[in-house]
């Protein structure tokens, strides 16, 4: 067999090497650009759930004067310190705690009458066609169903408040959201009446999904 000479060893060497320095070229542009897009979207999700929970804060301290308890994810006692009166009191972020680590915002009704149990208005990151997004859910229980090989199932009802991207989200928009939900869910445990919310988001937010469990 023939051997290469070390002309053409040289040649192809060096084609190699114009080769990787193209590729690398190329590895570093993507670098910067997906670095500068990841650290763009980690302060926008900073900002946004760093207000989401001081909102949802304020909800559970409406509904708790009530004595209506709700419990909030992430927990209060991971992201806040109360130097005051709990939970009316002054309070701060946790040193180290980083909102925009945080995928799920969610109250969660801890009621145990009419079925609210589980009754929850969640604020999920998402990606939705490989964009980051932002969803804002409703999510219930129905009832139950006995079925025949797994026996007796809660059903849940999902309803989409809202879906957009990350990019587009809008704080007020997303208060006004709230406002309108919270005033329901609210007014309905005065009445002692969770058909209120029911119907109320079965004629406003027809998008719903379910599933058993």
């Amino acid at each position: 067999m023939a051997m290469a000479s070390k002309k053409s060893e040289a040649k192809a060497g060096g084609r190699g090497e114009d080769w990787f320095d193209a590729l690398d070229a190329e590895l570093e542009k993507k670098t910067r650009e997906i670095v500068q897009s990841v650290g763009d979207e980690s302060v926008e999700r900073e900002e946004l759930n760093r207000a989401i929970l001081e909102d949802f804060w304020k909800i559970w301290k409406r509904f708790n004067k009530v004595k209506v308890f709700m419990s909030i994810e992430p927990p209060y006692d991971s992201w806040g310190l109360f130097a005051d009166t709990f939970p009316e009191g002054e309070w701060s972020w946790k040193p180290g705690f980083r909102p925009g680590s945080v995928t799920t915002i969610q109250l969660v009704d801890r009621t145990t009458n009419q079925g609210r149990v589980g009754d929850a208005l969640k604020v999920t990151h998402v990606n939705v066609d490989d964009k980051p997004s932002l969803r804002v859910t409703f999510e219930y229980c129905e009832g139950e169903h006995y079925y025949k090989y797994s026996g007796w199932k809660r059903i849940w009802s999902i309803h989409t408040l809202s879906e957009q991207s990350l990019a587009r989200a809008d704080l007020k928009a997303l208060r006004t959201l709230f406002g309108d939900i919270v005033k329901v869910w609210y007014e309905s445990h005065l009445r002692r009446n969770r058909d209120l919310l029911i119907k109320y988001l079965k004629a406003e937010y027809p998008r719903v999904e379910t599933y058993s469990q």
